[in-house]
């Protein structure tokens, strides 16, 4: 199922000046995807870092249906960081994967499986670069 929603925003004829507004009005439409059964996501830590993305989802299969799976990789190495997200298709799926795979050991590392929380705002990172205040 989609969603239309009409975005309008201001687009002038003419260069605006500062200090001066436009008023002419632009509308767009943009599409929102609508899932009506929302699926849930779960954080798998501890993986082993042999794991990929597609032996990650044939594991987390056999609890149901696996809507998506992703490794988190290193960008810097290109190495998995050891963790990653299962997206199952159903909210008893879900639970039955955490009930399944938490505490289980998976190529000899003991998983960790419970349900994804929102990313959090974070404060930009300083340091590590060129610093220009040094005279």
């Amino acid at each position: 199922m989609l969603l239309y929603c009409l975005h309008v925003f201001s687009v002038p004829s003419r260069p605006v000046r500062r200090g001066e507004r436009s008023s002419e009005k632009v509308g767009s439409l943009i599409k929102f995807k609508y899932r009506e059964a929302m699926a849930k996501k779960l954080y798998v830590g501890s993986l082993p870092y042999s794991v990929t993305e597609d032996s990650l989802r044939e594991h987390f299969s056999q609890a149901g249906t696996v809507t998506a799976a992703q490794v988190i990789i290193d960008r810097m190495s290109g190495r998995s960081k050891g963790f990653g997200f299962v997206e199952m298709s159903s909210d008893e799926e879900a639970q039955a994967a955490i009930e399944m795979f938490n505490g289980k050991e998976l190529d000899g590392r003991t998983l960790v499986v419970n349900e994804a929380r929102p990313m959090t705002e974070r404060p930009p990172r300083s340091g590590g670069g060129f610093r220009n205040d040094r005279y």
